[in-house]
Parts: structure tokens; C-alpha cells; sequence
């Protein structure tokens, strides 16, 4: 009787592995290596940027983005700071094609979302300053 639960303990652990496993790396299941792109909510592309993009605006944003982004997207945005190395998905190069052919409230949604292993900002920086760091992260071309 013992064998048998610990047969059933064992076989349910392993089939809970795999399920974890496969909901943790579906991409890698698929044989992808690389996540499916990061799309923001549709109704981002209505959001307007209030802030004028100035040298005092992108001075702002570049600020926010030293203190709080340069870990995970690297000094120049290219996604290569140093906390990037345990992130999947990787951090965006903010200077992408991709990245720079969305509209700015994309690229503000996104900020203020976040989505693992991106942090949620909107409780952390304020909304003007995210549109700030919107502006840097145009300068990023």
C-alpha cells in the first residue's frame, strides 16, 4: 500500500512538473526561441501624449529611465543591463524598429502595464514622468 502511494505521489508530482512547465515555456514548446511579440492593449493607440517633447521633457525621462530602466535595458535601451541576464523574455532594445514604430501610447501603455518579468509602473512612477520617459525613450532611435 505504501509502494502504491508513493507511486501516485511521485507520478503526480512529475505530471505537475510538466504542466508547470509547459505553461512556464510555451514558446520553447512550440520551438520558438524567442516570445511572441508584446502588443499593447488596442485602446493605447488613442492615448495621446500630453507632454511636449523638450530637452527639459527627455532631461526628465532620461532621469527616470537611469534610475529605474538602465538595470534591466542597459545605459544606451539595447536590453542588455545587467539584470538582464535572468529575464525571459528578454528586455526590448528600445531602439528598435519595432519598438520606435509604435505610437507613443503604445509605448506608455507598456510602461505603465508592464508584464512579467516587467514591473508594473503605474503605482511606482507618476503619469506625467511616464510620458517624460516616453520622450527619452524616442531619443533611443
Amino acid at each position: 500500500m505504501a509502494k502504491n502511494t508513493f507511486l501516485y505521489s511521485l507520478l503526480s508530482l512529475a505530471l505537475m512538473l510538466g504542466l508547470g512547465f509547459m505553461v512556464a515555456e510555451p514558446n520553447r514548446l512550440l520551438g520558438e526561441d524567442t516570445p511572441a511579440p508584446w502588443v499593447a492593449d488596442p485602446s493605447a493607440k488613442d492615448l495621446v501624449n500630453p507632454v511636449e517633447s523638450s530637452k527639459k521633457s527627455i532631461s526628465k525621462g532620461e532621469k527616470i529611465f537611469k534610475l529605474r530602466c538602465v538595470v534591466c535595458h542597459g545605459p544606451k535601451g539595447e536590453g542588455n543591463g545587467p539584470g538582464s541576464k535572468a529575464l525571459n523574455p528578454k528586455p526590448a532594445n528600445l531602439g528598435s524598429e519595432r519598438v520606435q514604430a509604435q505610437v507613443d501610447g503604445e509605448i506608455f501603455w507598456k510602461i505603465s502595464e508592464g508584464r512579467v518579468p516587467m514591473i508594473t509602473w503605474k503605482l511606482i512612477i507618476p503619469e506625467e514622468d511616464r510620458w517624460h520617459l516616453v520622450n527619452f525613450v524616442r531619443t533611443l532611435k
